[in-house]
């Protein structure tokens, strides 16, 4: 057997991608003999830790104060004035420097062989102020934007976002990509392309077509919207997952229209049992339903969800809208579908071997 590996999880806590393909990647090193010693989580001021993460990651949990998303008056879009005045405050600049503090001490305490860091941004600035002598690998769909032969990442519009990726992956030893098909690497900037990380629990589900459409609404904002074509539509199905604080775990609307706050088994069981999966474009999520070969409609919430639609959409995997009008969807539903189910399949099951060996890689440079 090869030496056990001791890994460290740094895990951007807002949305649920992140927190998936942590406990997905942490599940493949335990599967291979390896170790997750801690995980690190960067809250935001607006989201909970989601109790599956909590249940599923299966090592001790430390939560810090990281920058946070602020959306505009309707709660569906970033404010992106907002949020910069709010994370450069005084106040916050003060707890996000105390973060970085705690994430030193604590790859100090465990010194992990590796550091994996999910997209967060101030295990950056924490490799900038302590140099620390251990290798980070970054891991995000968002690198690609990074890569030049990545054709949704350019234009001027996108210089925010690409100044953000590269924050993230200050002092990154290797920088995974996570990508809907294959790509070739770019070593120039230390990127590898690689496949997406969907859990066990997706892999091994059998999907079936059942009498509902399911939705994934981060924002609340999206609600009213909702509630105005189900007015009109009450003859569709539907099941709805979001975020909401205050909201009970199971909210009946009425016969067809039914509320659920994020829990991830369930939203799992909805999603192999759907018709069709309307969403706001998280990577993760739609990654899952394509695996699962349902119909999806997007409709992106800002330009990062933007550029993944555009690149589902790149390989036929959906269709996107402005607004949740699910009767786009219901009407894609009805066409024949180009998708190429097959061969996205296969480069999502090749994910074990290729993070394993690419993760070891590290240490022998």
């Amino acid at each position: 057997m090869e030496k056990k590996i001791r890994f460290l999880f740094i895990v951007q806590g807002e949305g649920r991608g992140h927190l998936t393909q942590a406990i997905s990647l942490a599940d493949i090193l335990r599967r291979q003999g390896h170790e997750v010693v801690e995980a690190l989580v960067g809250k935001s001021h607006s989201r909970e830790l989601p109790d599956f993460f909590r249940e599923k990651i299966n090592t001790s949990i430390h939560v810090y104060d990281a920058p946070s998303i602020i959306f505009g008056k309707d709660k569906k879009h970033i404010d992106f004035v907002k949020t910069f005045l709010y994370n450069v405050s005084p106040q916050k600049l003060k707890r996000y420097g105390d973060s970085i503090e705690l994430i030193h001490r604590r790859i100090k305490k465990h010194k992990p062989d590796i550091v994996v860091n999910f997209y967060e941004i101030l295990p950056g600035f924490t490799q900038l102020r302590f140099r620390i002598d251990v290798p980070f690998v970054n891991i995000g769909h968002q690198y690609l934007l990074r890569h030049p032969d990545y054709v949704h990442g350019r234009g001027d519009h996108l210089m925010m976002l690409r100044l953000h990726a590269i924050l993230c992956s200050i002092g990154a030893a290797k920088i995974m990509a996570l990508s809907f098909y294959p790509m070739k690497n770019y070593p120039q900037e230390r990127i590898t392309v690689v496949p997406p990380l969907l859990r066990k629990e997706v892999l091994d589900m059998k999907p079936s077509t059942g009498d509902y459409i399911l939705g994934y609404m981060l924002n609340q904002g999206y609600e009213n919207e909702i509630r105005a074509w189900h007015k009109k539509h009450p003859e569709v199905k539907l099941h709805f997952f979001w975020d909401k604080r205050d909201a009970p775990a199971v909210w009946k609307v009425d016969d067809t229209f039914t509320l659920h706050t994020i829990d991830d088994e369930a939203f799992l069981k909805y999603m192999a049992g759907c018709r069709g999966y309307i969403t706001t474009a998280g990577f993760e999520s739609v990654c899952e339903a394509l695996y699962l070969d349902k119909p999806v409609m997007m409709i992106p919430a800002h330009i990062e969800q933007e550029v993944n639609a555009a690149d589902a959409l790149s390989i036929d995997g959906g269709v996107t809208g402005n607004k949740f009008d699910l009767s786009v969807l219901l009407d894609y539903m009805k066409e024949k579908r180009t998708f190429r189910h097959a061969v996205f399949r296969e480069w999502i099951c090749s994910a074990e071997n290729v993070f394993v060996k690419q993760l070891l890689a590290v240490l022998e440079n």
